[in-house]
C-alpha cells in the first residue's frame, strides 16, 4: 500500500472521524507528557456508585443502573478513562481501517460495521488492561492516607448538590486522582469549578467538599 493509498483508505467517508479522533487524542498525550498540564475531558453524568478512597474498590449499589454495571464491568473505575478510550479508539480505527482495506462493502454498511468494532474494541482493551490494573490503582491512590487530603483543591468532573455523589480530581504532585466526594452543606456545586475538601465521611468512602475552607 503506497502512502497516497492509505490516505485514501484512512480519510474515506467512513473512516475520516475516526481518523480525526485518533489525532486528537495522539496530540492530547503528546501536549500532556511534554507540558506535564491534564486537558479537561471530563463530562458531568450521574455516577450512582462510591468509591472508598484507600484502596479505590467501588461499592455498586443495591440496584446499580445499567450503565454503573457497565462501568464496573470495563474496570473503569481502576482504569483511567483517558487510557481506555483512547486504546478502545485505536483499535475502532484499525478494524475499520483493514475492513476498508480487505472488503469490498458499500459505504453504509462499513458505517454501521463501526459500532459492532467498537464494542469489541472495548472489550478487547479491558482484556489487555487486566494484567495492569494493581498498577493503576497503585499509580491512582499512591497509598495516600484518606486525611491527607484534607485541605487540598480540586476541579469537579460532575455537578453535586444534595446527597448527591460526584466526582473530584485532585492532583498529587503531577498524579492525578479521582475522588467521590459530596457537598458539605448540600449546596449546588457546578461540574468544572474548583472546590477544597472540607471534611471525610465516618467509613471513608468519600470526601466533603465546598466553594471555601470550612472545617
Amino acid at each position: 500500500m503506497t502512502f497516497q493509498e492509505f490516505l485514501q483508505t484512512a480519510f474515506s467517508p467512513v473512516n475520516t472521524v475516526l481518523s480525526i479522533l485518533l489525532i486528537l487524542a495522539v496530540l492530547y498525550w503528546l501536549f500532556t507528557i511534554v507540558t506535564g498540564l491534564d486537558i479537561d475531558v471530563g463530562f458531568d453524568a450521574d455516577m450512582d456508585v462510591d468509591i472508598d478512597a484507600p484502596d479505590g474498590q467501588v461499592h455498586v449499589p443495591e440496584n446499580p443502573s445499567p450503565w454503573i454495571q457497565f462501568l464496573t464491568f470495563l474496570d473503569l473505575d481502576i482504569v483511567p478513562v483517558t487510557y481506555f478510550l483512547t486504546i478502545s479508539l485505536f483499535f475502532t480505527w484499525l478494524g475499520s481501517f483493514y475492513l476498508e482495506v480487505f472488503a469490498s462493502i458499500q459505504v453504509w454498511v462499513s458505517a454501521v460495521l463501526v459500532f459492532p468494532i467498537f464494542l469489541g474494541s472495548i472489550l478487547l482493551t479491558k482484556l489487555l488492561l487486566k494484567p495492569l490494573n494493581p498498577f493503576f490503582r497503585e499509580i491512582n491512590h499512591k497509598g495516600e492516607r484518606p486525611h491527607d487530603f484534607l485541605g487540598r483543591t480540586g476541579r469537579l468532573k460532575s455537578t453535586i448538590y444534595g446527597n448527591k455523589i460526584g466526582i473530584l480530581e485532585v492532583f498529587i504532585g503531577s498524579d492525578p486522582m479521582t475522588l467521590m466526594v459530596k457537598s458539605k452543606d448540600g449546596e449546588k456545586i457546578e461540574y468544572g469549578e474548583t472546590v477544597f475538601i472540607v471534611d471525610e465521611d465516618p467509613n471513608r468512602k468519600y470526601f466533603y467538599v465546598a466553594t471555601e475552607i470550612r472545617f
